[in-house]
């Protein structure tokens, strides 16, 4: 009798957590949605064609348009093509670095270089953007005398380098070790084993990690306020002013007549970075190490 008692007892107690849990993972998303919800109700009426074919408006222009009711012209065109710069651009600086640094941390999981390796990259991890756009304003603005794409990217890369290192350390890890010995019994050179056997089989994990750092950069303002500052035209020159969407929505917000602008922008851009991280969970999914 009192063993069933006491399933009974835990049945019941099961069931209750598994509801407290539900209520606050419930609980959690509610913010999301409301946030998803504020975005959809103020931002569908700018998300048109326009938005992803003209440059953003002057005050002027915008002014212009409420006072008689219509919808504000122009987009972000311009914050479009830029943030598309900008972030090229440090994806081909972050990715090389962050790709043999992982390669060495699990490689060589144990040692002072190692050890100092991964404290840095953890450090990076949780140092304010601010922090990293003043290191790239000292780095690369000064010396060159000028704001540019060029600054923006290297403050991106270096944001960027802690997710890719660690998720290349990760996934490496997770191979097979008969996978490399395979390729050195073979006669392979070390080079050849990491290039065409170590490197294609952690796929996955390589271009997850790198879809997730790219999301984790999209939405930066700070340290593009100190490096890339804006413009209010299209460039393409790593080396001149360039505008990006995060930017963009910074400008709408200090200009009462461009604020209608800042709902269809920043929808853009959530569904730029939704997009982004349901693709990683697709490839994480679909090249998961067994």
């Amino acid at each position: 009798m009192g063993f069933k008692s006491d399933i009974k007892y835990r049945s019941a107690a099961d069931k209750v957590f598994f509801g407290v849990i539900c209520f606050f993972t419930a609980l959690t998303m509610v913010p999301l949605f409301l946030i998803l919800w504020e975005l959809l109700k103020k931002g569908y009426k700018q998300f048109n064609v326009n938005l992803f074919t003209e440059v953003a408006p002057t005050s002027m222009d915008a002014m212009l348009a409420k006072m008689s009711s219509e919808l504000i012209p122009g987009g972000v065109l311009n914050g479009i093509t830029g943030g598309l710069l900008i972030i090229v651009v440090a994806i081909v600086i972050a990715i090389p670095i962050g790709i043999m640094a992982g390669i060495y941390l699990a490689d060589n999981p144990k040692g002072i270089f190692s050890g100092s390796v991964r404290y840095l990259a953890d450090l990076v991890q949780g140092t304010p953007s601010i922090v990293i756009g003043i290191i790239a304003y000292a780095w690369v603005v000064k010396p060159l005398h000028s704001y540019s794409a060029l600054a923006g990217s290297v403050a991106l890369a270096i944001m960027m380098l802690p997710l890719i290192i660690r998720s290349t350390e990760e996934t490496l890890k997770m191979l097979p070790a008969s996978l490399k010995e395979a390729g050195l019994a073979l006669g392979a050179s070390y080079t050849n084993v990491v290039i065409k056997i170590l490197l294609p089989s952690a796929f996955g994990g390589l271009f997850t990690g790198i879809l997730l750092a790219i999301s984790r950069i999209m939405g930066e303002t700070a340290p593009l306020m100190l490096t890339a500052l804006g413009a209010s035209i299209i460039n393409w020159d790593i080396y001149k002013p360039t505008s990006a969407i995060p930017l963009l929505i910074w400008e709408f917000y200090q200009n009462p007549n461009l604020v209608d602008l800042i709902w269809s922008s920043s929808l853009l851009l959530l569904l730029i970075i939704l997009t982004l991280n349901l693709t990683a969970k697709s490839i994480a999914r679909k090249w998961k190490i067994q």
